[in-house]
């Protein structure tokens, strides 16, 4: 070990004697500073004409640390973009210097072994690379101070990942140095080996022999997690295994050059080495094997609590997974064996590492719906068969991987799930569907697999059931009034069959409605409620089951018999409110502070912050609605949901004309003003097991296809009904590194300091350091 140490000082020393080393450390010192003190400065500036004109101003709302680190123009973002720029011209002289100087000879000839040579080299790289890291350090140090709750444990993860691969480039530069004598050979050489490594993941993917063997060996991405602060076992392994292989490459070259061995025996030693790290890498990445720390302060990389309680449950048993990929359906690009390191890792890793015992199956098939002609007609009328050749053809794949419709259907039905690419969950005996989406995410997200998890450990889901008989709203059909898109629309992610509910219609004249319903809808009902319908209705009520009411203007006389016993009313004609953008009957409700208490949902948390302080709150649009009058004193409780704002709305009476002239204000006519409209409120009433909730709103179409199901706050209504179980909600801290801690005028001097001073002290002290050696 000591002459390794010796080596390595040796090498420093030669090093630093040298400008190469102090340009490029100069160089790495400026493009730092220029990428750190380039965003703070508008940041800081910013913060300071928030602070100025704003005088409730708490934050910018940004995280900062990853703003000013690991954005795409923050440090870490473009110096590993630009690392392979250094590296190779830092080791292109590390071994062929010694040979064009002919010092290589009286290394071998000492009584020096071949080993320590080399890894007193490369133990000098490894020094000199902390030295990035340092001055990397100095900004992390620096922003520490600058942020307010710097999120260190994100810093110190990604300053690993950073020392990692340049590690793992200079090794490849180690040997890429003993193989020619000529320097920028040596270079351009280090180049091609992190181009071929940064672009092996993609090659050969289609094979399953070679699949994952490829895809270990790529550097590309290998620093993803540790910049966004999860460290895992599987990266620090790679990198580990990486620079040994090099580094072993490196001692049979040179090892080669003192003896005469014949070929094949020194290329059997490559392939040893090769073989020893795709084996090591390959087991070393397989789940079960892997360990996991994230570092952020808020656990950003990790399953939220609630989704692992769920996972804990599935016990005794592995999963199943199998991926049904259509080659005439939707998403099949995502789903062919050449993305499937990316579906495993990108999609599925956080739920392996908590449950490492999961099957994968793949099932590739072409198939559409019966008496759907649209794809042969396209094809000019060939075979089913024949179509799937051809698309093979385009996708570079061979056609036997794919089994004929027929062969499948025997297997599972897929219709209902319109043959998209879609993935069948499996545990003890129990199936489930998880879907996928034409949407910029695609892959289902922790929303939903929580939901689908769940459906395999429980007996039965949340059912919320609609009403029919009445003209009501329906869930079945994609008009612009209707239900689906938020209730049964298998292709809207947050739709209710999507996030863990059954929906169902019931004909209350003819069935019974459910005691165990999660909830009854009763949407807008356009003809009077039979005996019947009613007699079932109130049986339901006085049992403490749950509805959510919607009624619209003009069908008063529907549904204010029934809310009466609530002492709920809707009231007699339209509300109006005047703007120049919208139509008078588009009113703009805002959510009350109670509002902001129906769920989990992280809009509503800041809601919730924004009413108290009086900063902000959220219009709901409300086309066509009327107001709600209530009193408390009964047995049920009753708030507002949503409010008018202040003296904004006033209440028609008679027919509403949205097409002519705008409508005004007319006592003479009946029309009315108060200050504040309710248009939504919650009823609650506690019984003796549970607390009975009622939801009554005056407009039924926020809720509609073309206001996509009322978005977060539909969601919010259905969980508040179902007491919160569903939607299994994941909601995050918010960050806490959102304020500076520093003006303009000192982020101004950092620009200076950090980009022309320091800099120039070190100009200086490698100018002085080099003179000085020659001189001698």
């Amino acid at each position: 070990m000591n002459m390794i140490f010796k080596i390595a000082r040796t090498e420093l020393r030669n090093l630093f004697y040298s400008p190469v080393a102090w340009f490029l450390t100069i160089a790495f010192m400026v493009q730092c500073g220029i990428y750190y003190t380039y965003p703070l400065y508008p940041l800081a500036k910013w913060q300071e004409v928030l602070m100025e004109n704003t005088p409730k101003f708490k934050d910018l709302g940004l995280a900062l640390t990853t703003s000013l680190f690991l954005a795409p123009d923050g440090i870490f973002m473009n110096v590993l973009q630009n690392l392979f720029l250094f590296v190779p011209l830092l080791t292109m002289g590390l071994i062929s210097r010694e040979v064009n100087n002919g010092t290589i000879k009286l290394l071998y000839s000492s009584p020096l072994k071949i080993r320590e040579i080399v890894l007193g080299k490369y133990l000098a790289i490894m020094i000199y690379n902390l030295l990035l890291v340092g001055i990397v350090g100095i900004f992390m140090v620096t922003g520490l101070f600058n942020i307010q709750h710097a999120d260190y444990g994100l810093l110190l993860s990604a300053a690993l990942g950073f020392y990692l691969l340049v590690c793992a480039y200079t090794a490849i530069g180690l040997f890429m140095s003993s193989l020619t004598t000529y320097q920028i050979v040596s270079a351009i050489g280090s180049f091609i080996i992190v181009f071929a490594l940064s672009r092996i993941g993609n090659l050969w993917q289609k094979y399953d022999l070679v699949r994952d063997l490829t895809y270990f060996l790529s550097i590309s991405g290998r620093t993803t997690k540790m910049l966004r602060g999860l460290i895992t076992t599987k990266d620090l392994v790679y990198f580990i295994l990486i620079v040994g292989m090099f580094v072993s490459f490196t001692l049979i070259k040179l090892r080669a050059g003192r003896e005469s061995k014949p070929w094949y025996i020194r290329t059997g030693r490559y392939l040893l080495v090769l073989g020893a790290v795709l084996l090591l890498g390959y087991f070393s990445s397989r789940p079960g094997y892997i360990g996991y720390w994230d570092t952020t302060a808020n656990n950003a990389n990790t399953l939220h609590v609630n989704t692992q309680n769920i996972i804990k449950e599935m016990k005794g048993e592995p999963l199943e997974i199998t991926l049904y990929c259509n080659l005439f359906g939707g998403g099949v690009a995502r789903g062919l064996p050449e993305n499937r390191n990316d579906y495993l890792w990108n999609l599925w890793e956080p739920y392996i590492r908590f449950k490492p015992d999961i099957k994968f199956n793949y099932v590739y098939y072409y198939d559409v719906q019966d008496g759907d002609s649209t794809l042969s007609v396209t094809w000019g009328h060939k075979s089913y068969k024949e179509i799937a050749e051809r698309m093979c053809e385009g996708y570079e794949i061979k056609p036997s991987l794919f089994k004929p419709g027929a062969e499948v259907r025997k297997q599972i039905d897929l219709s209902p799930e319109n043959y998209r690419l879609v993935m069948q969950l499996k545990y003890k005996g129990r199936t489930t569907f998880l879907r996928t989406f034409d949407d910029p995410t695609f892959w289902p997200e922790e929303l939903q697999v929580a939901a689908a998890f769940k459906r395999l450990l429980q007996d039965s889901m949340p059912k919320a059931v609609f009403l029919t008989g009445n003209l009501e709203r329906d869930i079945n059909k994609n008009g612009e009034r209707e239900f689906k898109y938020h209730t049964t629309a298998k292709d809207n992610r947050y739709s209710l069959v999507n996030i863990g509910f059954d929906v169902d219609t019931l004909l209350p004249e003819t069935q019974s409605i459910p005691a165990g319903a999660a909830a009854v809808v009763l949407a807008d009902p356009k003809t009077t409620l039979s005996p019947v319908t009613t007699g079932k209705l109130q049986t339901y009520i006085n049992n403490g089951g749950n509805m959510f009411i919607l009624g619209e203007p003009g069908k008063q006389q529907v549904l204010n018999p029934l809310l009466a016993q609530f002492g709920v009313r809707m009231m007699d004609g339209t509300l109006i409110e005047l703007s120049k953008d919208e139509m008078p009957h588009m009113v703009k409700p805002f959510i009350t502070l109670e509002g902001t208490d129906l769920s989990q949902e992280q809009i509503l948390s800041l809601l919730k912050t924004a009413i108290r302080e009086k900063t902000d709150s959220f219009a709901m649009l409300m086309p066509g609605v009327t107001g709600i009058e209530y009193t408390n004193g009964g047995a049920y409780t009753i708030k507002p949901l949503f409010q008018t704002g202040t003296d904004k709305a006033w209440l028609k009476a008679g027919a509403v004309v949205t097409d002519s002239v705008a409508p005004a204000f007319s006592p003479a006519e009946g029309d009315t003003k108060i200050p504040h409209y309710t248009t939504a409120v919650s009823i609650t009433r506690k019984l003796a097991q549970k607390e009975q909730r009622i939801i009554v709103t005056s407009d039924a179409d926020f809720m509609s296809n073309m206001r996509q199901g009322g978005g977060f706050i539909g969601r919010s209504m259905y969980s508040w009904l179902d007491y919160g179980k569903f939607p299994i909600y994941t909601p995050r801290p918010q960050p806490m590194d959102t304020k500076l801690l520093i003006g303009t005028t000192a982020a101004g001097i950092l620009r200076i300091l950090y980009v022309w001073v320091m800099p120039g002290l070190v100009l200086l002290l490698g100018t002085v350091l080099l003179i000085r050696r020659k001189r001698k």
